[in-house]
């Protein structure tokens, strides 16, 4: 398993491997990496004859090798990009999508026995939480395929990157507000390239200020509310409580804490509702004024409960906030109790 840069020198160099599997928590910085490929391959004038996509979560591994087997055209190469591919995840699934994500581990190893030397074959499978690590069977495929695990963006890379993109909208901001807006933004490409058009937008050709960054950008706590969340889904009640004592470290106050928790479950019950009554993820994004990245992991997440827990989850925490209110009892006590009650 080697990381971007690793990837990077070997691009330039021109050693390419026959498939590259990537894994991550950022779908949008892994985006990057494919396109990186992509554009020190093919020729931009025949790039949508030698381009395809597949979702892999939907489609059988058969269509994939096939599109693979097939010639390029005025190119050595032709790239296949099977994006969200579920079947390198260790969860089961229920029967049909268990079934099929067996079928395609399968013959992805198949597959790699042998692979197209006119393809290059590239999949990717995004973590569903920041504390998620790679599956074991993206591991076994590690000597088969170049694995590429991709980190979220950290210290000067992120500066880097981040203040590429101010400069790239034209945006004229200073080193102090851009560590600012670094400690402030959630780690994730697709929300950093939101708050960025928020920012430019919102100073509208002026300098940015540190008042602009604090007034416009969200607290970063809601990406930990999510993790939470997350594991109580799995009733995993020791890391959901160790998310807990980190907010508490940082200073969140417990009764905003409980909130955050509540509105996440407010969120994933109507996310749940409107998903089940057949409304699509574009819909529910607009409906819930969620950004479509968010809207998409919060709905993953709402399918880990059934409508039922999720509303009697709702009722607890209106519980839970009458007793930190009405009594003098020990808030972090009653929110653990809380926490405890919703996995049982």
């Amino acid at each position: 398993m080697i990381n971007y840069a690793e990837l990077e020198k070997k691009i330039k160099k021109h050693e390419l491997d026959n498939c590259y599997i990537f894994c991550g928590p950022d779908e949008q910085l892994i985006k990057d990496h494919v396109k990186f490929i992509t554009d020190n391959v093919l020729d931009k004038k025949f790039m949508d004859l030698n381009y395809l996509k597949f979702d892999g979560s939907k489609t059988e591994f058969e269509t994939i090798s096939d599109a693979c087997e097939t010639m390029p055209f005025m190119s050595d190469k032709k790239v296949v990009v099977v994006y969200r591919a579920s079947f390198l995840d260790d969860s089961s699934g229920n029967k049909k999508t268990g079934d099929l994500k067996s079928k395609n581990i399968i013959l992805l190893n198949e597959y790699l026995k042998n692979p197209s030397p006119n393809c290059i074959l590239i999949i990717y499978y995004t973590f569903l939480t920041d504390r998620e690590k790679p599956s074991n069977k993206i591991k076994k495929l590690d000597k088969k395929a170049c694995v590429i695990k991709v980190d979220k963006l950290r210290g000067d890379s992120l500066a880097k990157t981040c203040r590429s993109l101010f400069e790239d909208a034209g945006a004229k901001i200073g080193k102090v507000e851009l560590t600012l807006f670094c400690a402030n933004v959630d780690n994730n490409m697709n929300i950093i390239l939101n708050e960025v058009e928020k920012l430019v937008s919102f100073t509208d050709g002026r300098d940015i200020t540190k008042e602009d960054i604090l007034q416009m950008m969200p607290q970063k706590s809601e990406s930990d509310i999510f993790n939470l969340v997350d594991y109580l889904s799995q009733k995993n009640i020791k890391k959901a409580l160790d998310i807990l004592n980190e907010l508490i470290f940082k200073g969140e106050k417990i009764p905003l804490i409980l909130f955050m928790i509540g509105r996440q479950f407010n969120l994933l019950f109507n996310l749940k509702l409107g998903i089940d009554s057949g409304k699509s993820k574009e819909v529910l994004s607009n409906e819930l004024r969620l950004h479509p990245y968010i809207c998409e992991k919060m709905i993953s997440q709402s399918m880990k409960f059934t409508l039922k827990a999720l509303k009697r989850n709702i009722e607890l925490c209106v519980d839970t906030e009458k007793i930190l209110k009405s009594t003098s009892t020990d808030d972090k006590i009653n929110i653990e109790v809380f926490m405890i009650k919703t996995v049982m």
